[in-house]
C-alpha cells in the first residue's frame, strides 16, 4: 500500500504567520480591533492558481479546500482552479446540513464531467454551533450526525441511476434522480471523533480522516472505526490531516516553528483558546488537550508539534524536522494503516516546495510512492541533493507574497 499525498488550498487567506486569517475575519475569536499582520496574502484566484499548479507539479494527488463562513466557497473556487490544472484532484469540503442531498448529488455529478473525474468529497458535519447557526442550522451535535447519515444515504441512492425514494427524520425524497450519475463516483472523506460520528463513518466513508494526534491515539481511532465498519460489512481506508515544517536540517525546521510561536502574543492565544474551548467537536477538544493552551512541551510526540493549535481550530499539529524526520513520521503513521496524508504549511506555496522537493523523493526512495513525480522545472540534482530549481537549498518560489 503506497501513500496518497494531498495539499491544502488556503481559501481564507495565507501568510507567514499563524494568525494570518484574523486579518480577514475573527474566525470565531473576538478582537477589539483588527491588527495589521505582515506577510498576509489574500485568497485571490491568481494566488490559489499558483498553489494548485505547484501542488500538481510536485506530485500531490489532490488539494483540500475548506468550508465555512471565513473562507471562499469550495465548489466554485475549485471548479475554477480545475481549468488551470490537468491532473490535480480537488477534495471539496462541504456541510451536508445546508444543501439538499439530491442537489449535492447532481452538483457532484456535473463536477465530475466538467473536471473529467477529479472530484473528492470531504463531508463536514460541523462541531461548532455558532458556525452552524450562521448557515441557519440549529440542530444539536448528535442530530447533525443523524442528518449526515441520512444525507449520505440519499446521495448514494440518487447516484444509483434510477428514481430513489427515502423517508427519514430529516429528509423525505420521492423519486430522487441524477440523470447522469458521476463516473467515477467521488470518494467520500469523513471525520469525527464522537460516539455519534463513528457509526456514520462506518456506514458511508470511503476514507476516515483524523486530525494529527500522536500515533498511539491514531491507532485507537483506526481500530475503533475499522471494527464498526466490519460490523457493517464494509472496509474503510484511513487518512490524517497535518501541517508540515520540513527543512534540510532539523535545526532549521525547529527554528521556523519557533518563529511562528514568536508571532503569538498571550492575549491572542488566550482569546483563541477561549473560543475554541466552546466547540462541541470532540475532535477539537482532543486537539486542545494536546497542548492545554500552554507554549511549554509542544513536541507531544517525536517531531509532532502542537503549536499550530494554540490559535487555529481544526488541524492543530505539524510534523517538524528534517526531510528524513518527516518521512520517518509519515512511514510510522502509514504502518498503522494511514493511507491518505492531507498536508499544509505556512505559507502554503513555499511549504509545498519544501515538502515536495525534500520529503517526496525520500518517500519514493522508501517505496511508499510509486515514483518520484516528474517536474517541468527540475533539472540536474544539485550538490546538496536538492533539485537545480532550488539552488542553495532554498525553496523555489513561483511568486512572492504581500
Amino acid at each position: 500500500m503506497t501513500v496518497h499525498l494531498n495539499w491544502f488550498l488556503p481559501t481564507g487567506g495565507d501568510g507567514r504567520t499563524l494568525v494570518d486569517r484574523h486579518a480577514y475575519t475573527d474566525g470565531g475569536v473576538k478582537r477589539s480591533r483588527v491588527t495589521p499582520v505582515s506577510g498576509v496574502r489574500a485568497p485571490d484566484i491568481d494566488y490559489l492558481i499558483q498553489i494548485a499548479k505547484a501542488a500538481e507539479q510536485l506530485g500531490f494527488e489532490a488539494v483540500l479546500t475548506p468550508t465555512g463562513t471565513w473562507c471562499e466557497d469550495a465548489w466554485l473556487t475549485t471548479v475554477a482552479l480545475a481549468q488551470h490544472t490537468e491532473r490535480l484532484k480537488f477534495l471539496v469540503a462541504f456541510r451536508p446540513g445546508v444543501i439538499s442531498p439530491v442537489l449535492a448529488a447532481q452538483m457532484a455529478s456535473t463536477y465530475q464531467r466538467i473536471t473529467r473525474g477529479r472530484l473528492l468529497l470531504n463531508v463536514v458535519t460541523g462541531g461548532d454551533s455558532t458556525e452552524q447557526k450562521r448557515f441557519g442550522d440549529h440542530l444539536d451535535h448528535d442530530r447533525r450526525y443523524s442528518r449526515t447519515d441520512e444525507f449520505l444515504s440519499v446521495v448514494r441512492g440518487v447516484w444509483g441511476g434510477k428514481p430513489f425514494d427515502f423517508n427519514g427524520e430529516h429528509y423525505d425524497v420521492e423519486g430522487g434522480l441524477t440523470a447522469l450519475p458521476p463516473d467515477p463516483l467521488p470518494e467520500v472523506f469523513f471525520g469525527g471523533s464522537s460516539a455519534a460520528a463513528g457509526p456514520v463513518a462506518a456506514r458511508h466513508a470511503d476514507v476516515y480522516l483524523t486530525w494529527g494526534e500522536p500515533p498511539e491515539q491514531v491507532k485507537q481511532k483506526i481500530d475503533w472505526i475499522r471494527g464498526l465498519a466490519e460490523e457493517q460489512g464494509r472496509t474503510v481506508r484511513f487518512g490524517i490531516r497535518l501541517h508540515t515544517i520540513s527543512r534540510d536540517s532539523a535545526a532549521e525546521a525547529w527554528t521556523t516553528a519557533n518563529r511562528l510561536l514568536d508571532d503569538l502574543d498571550p492575549d491572542t492565544i488566550a482569546a483563541a483558546q477561549q473560543a475554541l474551548g466552546r466547540s462541541e467537536s470532540v475532535g477539537q477538544q482532543r486537539m486542545l488537550a494536546l497542548h492545554g493552551g500552554s507554549r511549554d512541551d509542544l513536541e507531544i510526540s517525536p517531531n509532532l508539534w502542537a503549536g499550530v493549535g494554540l490559535v487555529r481550530g481544526g488541524a492543530g499539529t505539524a510534523l517538524v524536522g528534517s526531510h528524513a524526520d518527516v518521512a520517518d513520521r509519515i512511514e510510522e503513521y502509514h504502518a498503522l494503516g494511514v493511507e491518505h496524508f492531507v498536508l499544509s504549511g505556512y505559507p502554503h506555496l513555499e511549504e509545498a516546495y519544501w515538502f515536495g522537493e525534500g520529503v517526496i523523493p525520500d518517500l519514493a526512495a522508501r517505496g511508499l510512492l510509486p515514483r518520484i513525480p516528474a517536474s517541468q522545472l527540475t533539472g540536474a540534482p544539485a550538490a546538496n541533493g536538492r533539485p537545480a530549481s532550488a539552488p542553495g537549498g532554498a525553496p523555489l518560489l513561483v511568486a512572492g507574497g504581500r
